[in-house]
């Protein structure tokens, strides 16, 4: 069975999947495997999947990683979590997703381990607000004068959950995701700041707007200046897709090509709840 894709542009960034995955996702996953490395960015509309359909459909990208923060699990399907701004009997039910533009990021970079891919399924769609926006961070890296290219090339940056969730939680208003729970306190990761895709073996921009500590070897001011520099480049308008939610929506994207940040989206006025699972 082939796989019926449409190029969001000429890009070579983002496309659309036109496909049932709750009966296809087996017989699919090698040609979805493919096409997310080609595209980096997969949206696949007008699904209607159960919690086990999202977890088939993540196995096609990688294995599914169980290793999630147990407050906004999925009980009895390992990997799955709720992202959500809704809020019953005083508690958030899923990871705060809601009135504060988020942070550029690529997901779980503070960890030793990258996530590969990570899905998103959309059950409960805002009117107004809570889209995301993916930038091309492979792209965004071809495009960097030679000059710039050979100056980072074998830097490393230091990723902190730490920073992540003081500046968070600074940037909201005591909100954060990432300050409490079963995060905390987890110990700092060094990454490179140009990734080589291990399948593809293209190059990509591993940045963070608030997660990233400082670069190994560099003052804290040069740090600064050179990562605010690459994430203005690698975040302007020609590298970025913006996605505007409809519910039965599912979106993947490689996490190591790409970075990503949702927009504000009003709680008090529009509810927001997805599904996500991440694949290593």
């Amino acid at each position: 069975m082939s796989l019926s894709l449409r190029p969001l542009d000429d890009s070579g960034f983002g496309a659309v999947v036109d496909c049932n995955l709750a009966a296809e996702a087996e017989v699919l996953a090698p040609h979805l495997a493919e096409a997310l490395h080609q595209y980096r960015l997969l949206i696949v509309p007008r699904q209607h999947l159960t919690h086990a359909d999202l977890l088939a459909a993540a196995s096609c990208f990688g294995t599914v990683d169980t290793r999630v923060d147990r407050r906004y699990a999925v009980g009895g399907f390992p990997g799955l979590t709720v992202i959500s701004n809704i809020v019953e009997d005083g508690r958030h039910v899923g990871i705060y997703d809601g009135d504060c533009e988020e942070e550029w990021h690529a997901d779980n970079s503070f960890k030793p381990e990258l996530t590969h891919a990570t899905l998103l399924y959309s059950v409960i769609t805002p009117e107004h607000g809570g889209e995301t926006r993916f930038a091309d961070a492979t792209r965004a890296y071809a495009d960097l004068p030679e000059a710039v290219k050979q100056r980072i090339d074998g830097l490393r940056a230091v990723h902190s959950i730490e920073q992540l969730g003081v500046l968070q939680s600074q940037a909201s208003g005591g909100q954060s995701s990432a300050a409490t729970g079963s995060l905390a306190g987890h110990p700092e990761a060094e990454h490179p700041l140009v990734l080589t895709h291990p399948v593809t073996g293209a190059r990509s921009l591993l940045l963070g707007s608030m997660v990233i500590r400082s670069i190994t070897g560099l003052s804290e001011q040069d740090s600064r200046s050179l990562l605010d520099e690459l994430l203005r480049h690698t975040t302007s308008m020609q590298y970025v897709y913006s996605h505007r939610w409809m519910q039965g929506d599912l979106v993947v994207w490689d996490n190591l090509a790409t970075l990503h940040t949702a927009s504000p989206c009003d709680s008090s006025r529009h509810r927001r709840l997805l599904y996500r699972a991440a694949v290593r």
